[in-house]
């Protein structure tokens, strides 16, 4: 039996909920936002997916680097949508970026000590 991934699980599922907003984004013509967003909102599952078979600690603490990049843009983004006029917003995705940015943190933190 496979253990379940908290990371790669919540991940993917925020990419799921990202495609649907920036769906919305780019019916109501915010298409430069909703492209931005889409690009790195679904880039921090792909290089978490991509760190889950890393050839070495190093090659996996990369991946995971480069997640925590994307997210700290995604959550950029997100951050705009919510302060500009016209943007629909839900609140929910800056606490489900601010949570998934927690986890890559301990992830980092942790694959450097035992490193």
């Amino acid at each position: 039996m496979k253990k379940e991934n908290l990371i790669v699980n919540k991940t993917f599922q925020f990419s799921i909920e990202m495609i649907a907003y920036c769906d919305l984004l780019y019916q109501n013509k915010k298409f430069t936002i909703a492209h931005q967003l889409l690009k790195s909102s679904t880039s921090i599952g792909a290089n978490v997916m991509e760190a889950q078979h890393a050839e070495s600690t190093s090659d996996f603490l990369h991946k995971i680097k480069i997640a925590m990049k994307e997210a700290n843009e995604t959550a950029y983004w997100l951050n705009l949508c919510e302060k500009s006029k016209g943007y629909t917003f839900e609140s929910k995705f800056q606490e489900n970026i601010e949570s998934i940015i927690k986890i890559l943190s301990k992830i980092i933190i942790t694959t450097k000590k035992i490193r």
